[in-house]
């Protein structure tokens, strides 16, 4: 988390996610923002000593099993699956995640396409009141991109130390604000000014946020039996018990995947291969539901969809059914992971921050905006994970 001071006066830089925004419905005005996308940019760092003096760990990873649980029940399909799944959506944590954004917000152009915000946590408390200082932390951002077939899917990963303008207020113009690390957005106004700022910095319109708490990044995951994950190196655990993760295919429960995605330390590119780790983990999670029979077996499916629920938190116009009839084509092979370009890290104002480079940054919003990933896929070719 970034160490500038929120205009609350919180000094300590850690990002505050309120579930609860300020009361009334979701604004509906549509203007094209200003700005747009290509500001360099960052997540935020924590920058809080837990032992030895070194960086508390970030739980944020646990973004990806939010878009695992959107894309493992595109597999469901049926007409159990979809009034099940409509029970479980009225029992799901809501919050006002466009609270105050009510102009300057770009349009949305293309019937059809969507955009998921998926935020990861490390609150244990998502029914935490706004005004509960801390209450909620996030340090991973992640746009999901669907196309309006809804055939495939793109999810392009946002470093946490990237630098960008935070807007002044949740309605305030792009151009306002000041620089830090695109984590600090939610020190300074809270899940409402994060979404404010990812549509200044790109230019896309988010249409859905979703946050997950990473307490339910361990019981989704046990709930699949545990997934096998590729350790490109074997390292121990810098947290306790320092586990040992041995070079090779490994099989991993949910503490032991949780585990295995929050190193960072012991890799030469550090963040960025954690981010591919957390890439890796959410293809074999959708591998392993779709292999095992849990989205067919209706005592499988109850432990994961339950475990589901209590884990995430949604926008107030989230649709589990809708969801689950708009994915039913969606597999993993169709998945796509990006990282939102930039030229690695820079020295600015005293802080290690992630640049963008935004001729590439631009080039890549301005596709998702306008629904035309496959073309700039076509002209940017990418290694999918297998």
């Amino acid at each position: 988390m970034s160490a500038t001071t929120s205009p609350s006066g919180n000094p300590s830089g850690r990002a505050s996610v309120p579930p609860y925004g300020p009361a009334g419905a979701r604004p509906t005005g549509r203007p094209v923002a200003p700005g747009g996308p290509g500001r360099p940019g960052g997540p935020g760092d924590r920058g809080r000593s837990y032992r030895g003096g070194r960086p508390r760990p970030r739980w944020g990873r646990i973004a990806l099993v939010a878009g695992g649980v959107v894309l493992l029940l595109a597999l469901i399909g049926g007409i159990y699956a979809v009034n099940y799944v409509n029970g479980i959506d009225n029992d799901l944590k809501r919050t006002d995640a466009f609270a105050g954004i009510s102009s300057g917000r770009p349009a949305k152009t293309v019937d059809g396409a969507f955009n998921i915000l998926l935020v990861g946590s490390d609150s244990r408390d998502p029914d935490a009141k706004e005004d509960q200082a801390n209450a909620w932390r996030a340090d991973t951002l992640m746009i999901m991109h669907v196309p309006a077939d809804h055939k495939s899917a793109q999810l392009v990963s946002i470093p946490r130390d990237l630098w960008v303008v935070v807007p002044s207020g949740n309605n305030a113009p792009c151009s306002s604000g000041s620089r830090a690390k695109i984590n600090a957005s939610f020190a300074f106004g809270g899940l409402p000014r994060a979404v404010r700022t990812v549509e200044c910095l790109t230019g896309v319109r988010l249409d859905h946020v979703m946050a997950i708490d990473f307490g339910g990044f361990k019981e989704v995951t046990d709930a699949l039996g545990g997934v096998d994950l590729r350790v490109d190196q074997t390292i121990t655990s810098i947290h306790k018990p320092h586990r040992v993760f041995k070079k090779g295919m490994m099989h991993m429960n949910g503490a032991q995947a949780l585990d295995w995605v929050r190193q960072r330390k012991q890799f030469a590119r550090g963040d960025f291969a954690r981010m591919q780790h957390q890439q890796e983990f959410l293809k074999a999670l959708m591998d392993k539901a779709a292999s095992t029979g849990t989205l067919t077996s209706p005592g499988k499916l109850d432990d994961f969809l339950t475990a589901v629920a209590a884990a995430v938190t949604v926008d107030q116009d989230f649709s589990l059914k809708d969801m689950v009839l708009q994915f039913r084509s969606l597999r993993g092979d169709n998945l796509t992971f990006l990282t939102s370009p930039n030229k690695g890290s820079e020295t600015i104002s005293g802080q290690s921050v992630v640049v963008s480079d935004r001729e590439k940054a631009l080039a890549l919003y301005q596709a998702m905006a306008a629904d035309r990933m496959d073309e700039w896929m076509a002209a940017n070719p990418v290694k999918k994970n297998t």
